[in-house]
């Protein structure tokens, strides 16, 4: 008796991403879980704005990644998800309330990247250029080789946050295990 052995989602990428997890943004027919506009802003929080590319190891801009942003600043909890296919030249974009501090820490948000290759998502964090005496003191941050901490901190640019992810490569940004 032979078994059949199935992959599972961990083990796939495809069409369920845009078709099962960011449908709207695809153009299909049915609600989505989570989008790139985080809902239940409380009044009076100033909105931000985080935008950004995923490249491969070529610096080529990835057309199909998705990628999910968590934020939990003790205070208001976020979820996200955008799929990179359907901006302008492969852009994610995420709109959101910059977190605060929690004790000492350095505000950051959490993002997982999902894409083509990849039999496991990858985990980093966002962690903001104009935060830079509460980064000094960040011990996450700091635990990241010194020429490598620019990787995981998003540039303010104007009124938007650039931040773009190297899966490879010159530039790769940091991943955590998780």
């Amino acid at each position: 008796m032979s078994t059949k052995m199935l992959q599972t989602p961990s083990q796939t990428v495809g069409p369920y991403f845009a078709y099962g997890l960011t449908s709207k943004q695809y153009g299909y027919d049915f609600e989505n879980l989570a989008t790139n506009v985080l809902e239940n802003i409380p009044q009076g929080k100033e909105i931000i704005t985080i935008k950004g590319k995923v490249f491969d190891g070529e610096n080529n801009s990835i057309p199909d990644a998705m990628i999910e942003l968590w934020q939990n600043d003790g205070e208001n909890k976020f979820f996200g998800r955008f799929g990179t296919g359907t901006e302008t030249e492969n852009h994610f974009v995420f709109q959101t309330i910059k977190p605060k501090s929690v004790e000492g820490q350095a505000p950051y948000v959490s993002l997982i990247v999902f894409m083509r290759g990849q039999l496991i998502h990858s985990y980093t964090r966002i962690y903001f250029s104009d935060e830079e005496i509460l980064n000094q003191q960040d011990a996450v941050l700091n635990a990241v080789p010194e020429e490598r901490r620019n990787t995981i901190i998003a540039q303010k640019k104007g009124s938007v946050y650039e931040f773009n992810i190297y899966m490879q490569g010159e530039n790769e940004t940091v991943f955590f295990e998780v």
